[in-house]
């Protein structure tokens, strides 16, 4: 997958609304292939919502997500299959951690989907994030953070021509958070792969060659000044 292409893409629950201010909805945006791009959202202007569209999930939205020209409601099941296995990585904001297992095996679960990455190499990036003594641990004792930087190695346990991360960093000290920018920029280096960050505040640093905003002015008027009813979380 070369590119990911937005045309005129809006949530249907902000649809009707008189006046939309963003940099992404409504819009006809692309992301390339080997490109790094930030975007900043308040909370509840669809951030996560992005993400669940262009991961395929969700389809309440209006406009059209191209990937490499097609209309991705065109894809079958098998092809979203081929495509999360093999083209396109997420980390979700709420991480999908199974708390029955241990870190390891939480990344385990797309390692043996993929064969991607050989065991030493998994074991390096719990080292490079002084997690080694929680490799056995289950998933469900360890701290958000912890759990957060398991959720980012099983990320990086496939082939990807896009990843994704939901505020990445949202626990994580500044410490770790360089940790995952370097990781994340050497393995998506060595696939030339493009990576789409959303943050409400705290971001993950690194060099981006396009930064967005889902809403640049944070009090949106309509028509007449009429001010527009608030956004919910979803």
């Amino acid at each position: 997958m070369n590119n990911i292409r937005l045309q005129q893409t809006l949530p249907q629950v902000f649809a009707g609304r008189d006046a939309i201010v963003s940099d992404i909805w409504h819009r006809d945006i692309t992301f390339h292939k080997g490109k790094r791009y930030l975007i900043k959202a308040a909370s509840g202007t669809g951030k996560s919502s992005l993400c669940s569209y262009i991961y395929g999930y969700r389809q309440d939205y209006q406009g059209i997500i191209n990937f490499d020209g097609r209309n991705i409601r065109s894809l079958s099941v098998d092809e979203w299959t081929d495509i999360r296995k093999c083209s396109l990585s997420i980390l979700f904001q709420e991480l999908r951690i199974f708390p029955e297992l241990t870190a390891f095996e939480n990344v385990q679960l797309k390692n043996r989907l993929t064969g991607f990455k050989k065991k030493k190499e998994i074991l390096t990036w719990f080292e490079a994030f002084d997690i080694t003594d929680k490799i056995d641990e289950k998933a469900g004792k360890l701290s958000f953070g912890q759990q957060q930087r398991v959720a980012f190695i099983r990320s990086l346990c496939q082939p990807f021509d896009f990843i994704f991360l939901d505020e990445p960093v949202s626990h994580l000290d500044d410490t770790n958070g360089a940790i995952m920018s370097r990781l994340l920029t050497e393995e998506a280096g060595r696939q030339g792969a493009g990576i789409v960050v959303m943050s409400v505040g705290k971001h993950l640093e690194m060099e981006y060659d396009e930064r967005y905003s889902l809403s640049p002015d944070p009090s949106p008027v309509g028509r007449g000044g009429k001010l527009l009813n608030g956004i919910n979380d979803f």
